[in-house]
């Protein structure tokens, strides 16, 4: 059987229509979702009625956020391979075979790039970009030998949009999108979708502290939830969260003098790199010390 890539496809047997497309009766994993975009991506999910298993390393956390859910949830490192194999083992336990793993877990260091301690910078790449690089891997193997399945990755318009103050964090997104769109070419042949859904800053710990303006539009994660169910029921390999926002995808290409005048004009040129130190310390603790979910 095909993976399910679009409203009208079939994943292990499972349908959805035109007329009723939904996620009923899919085993769905996530990651990074004590709270956060995950764990309202777990509730929307859930709701639609798929059978949702989370992870997170927070073992508390997770604990709590899968007693509310009323789905199982699990400790699980996604920087470590063996956890991630252990992870997807519990929820086929639990729940069967996986339709979709959606990577969600990831930091975000702000600050000056000269500034940063090197242990957040591996931090940052470990959980941001090799978590995704290992989740896909090891649960493609397990999708391809039951003919199909998809993998979404949280990526973020910051990988297409870098600006001062978020460098490190800047260059694990961009590496998740060109990673998802490799590997989606790669494995669609073999039955399994890769793709990724790329918020604006969102209205979580991420941005605690953080002053955006008018120029910067900001989502939350309910609206990130609902563009990650749409993209298991649809066909796109990159959504961005506000839909609006897809011309991230031509900022690449777009003069270096225009980009910095834009990010002068928007504010973004300094809004990473001055940001209210007491509000956001919680959250840089966390990213110092215990990987945290989005």
């Amino acid at each position: 059987m095909s993976p399910k890539t679009g409203i009208l496809s079939r994943v292990r047997g499972k349908r959805a229509t035109a007329d009723r497309p939904d996620v009923r009766g899919l085993t769905i994993a996530i990651t990074g979702a004590a709270r956060g975009i995950g764990l309202e991506t777990a509730k929307t999910l859930r709701d639609a009625g798929a059978t949702v298993v989370i992870g997170d390393i927070d073992d508390e956390a997770v604990g709590k956020a899968a007693a509310d859910l009323g789905h199982e949830g699990f400790v699980l490192d996604v920087t470590d391979p063996e956890s991630f194999e252990n992870f997807l083992d519990e929820v086929e336990k639990v729940a069967g075979p996986i339709d979709v793993l959606i990577n969600n877990a990831g930091i975000m260091p702000t600050g000056p790039l000269l500034n940063y301690d090197l242990n957040v910078i591996k931090r940052n790449f470990d959980i941001d970009l090799l978590g995704v690089v290992i989740g896909t891997q090891c649960a493609a193997k397990r999708m391809i030998a039951r003919g199909g399945g998809q993998v979404i990755n949280i990526g973020s318009v910051a990988g297409r949009l870098p600006v001062p103050g978020l460098t490190i964090y800047n260059g694990a997104k961009a590496g998740v999108i060109t990673f998802s769109e490799a590997a989606d070419v790669e494995l669609a042949p073999q039955g399994v979708r890769v793709k990724t859904v790329n918020p604006t800053f969102t209205r979580t710990a991420l941005i605690s502290g953080i002053a955006t303006n008018k120029f910067v539009q900001t989502v939350g994660p309910e609206d990130v939830a609902r563009e990650v169910r749409n993209s298991i029921l649809g066909s796109t390999t990159h959504i961005t969260v506000p839909r609006s926002m897809a011309w991230v995808h031509a900022n690449p290409v777009m003069a270096p003098g225009l980009k910095r005048s834009l990010g002068r004009l928007t504010g973004m040129n300094s809004m990473f790199l001055s940001y209210d130190d007491v509000e956001r310390a919680e959250y840089l603790k966390r990213v110092n010390g215990t990987p945290v979910a989005k």
